[in-house]
């Protein structure tokens, strides 16, 4: 599930995506009927999936490597995301090692914070 339409900007430390949130994205079925809210979780996801991109553009056999939450801390959800939304999600570098990184994530819509958080990513072989 690709949440994540377009990269805005790439720098040193830094990345900023986009996500045009949908009527018709299959989670709005069950949440909630007649009154869709994107889930949190689903936003976090969207801020790690532009991390994922950040930290694979920096490696030269990204085919045969995955990235995988190894955890979510002080996670914060302040504004509803619905139908009709542009989600801007801005993610910048806190902290770099071999096969690790932790990033801080900012979701805003309209320029308001609706969700952040800081992710620990981790990366792994494959499998085959």
């Amino acid at each position: 599930m690709l949440l994540v339409d377009r990269i805005l900007e790439i720098g040193e430390g830094r990345i900023v995506g986009l996500k045009n949130v949908t009527a018709n994205e299959p989670y709005f079925q069950g949440h909630f009927p007649g009154a869709p809210i994107m889930p949190g979780v689903l936003i976090v996801e969207a801020m790690a999936q532009c991390a994922g991109i950040y930290l694979l553009r920096e490696i030269e056999d990204r085919d045969t490597k995955l990235f995988f939450f190894g955890g979510i801390d002080k996670a914060r959800f302040r504004k509803p995301v619905v139908p009709g939304d542009q989600l801007i999600m801005e993610i910048e570098m806190m902290q770099r090692r071999a096969g690790t990184a932790k990033m801080r994530g900012v979701a805003r819509v309209d320029g308001a914070v609706v969700a952040e958080a800081e992710m620990l990513t981790m990366m792994s072989a494959r499998p085959e």
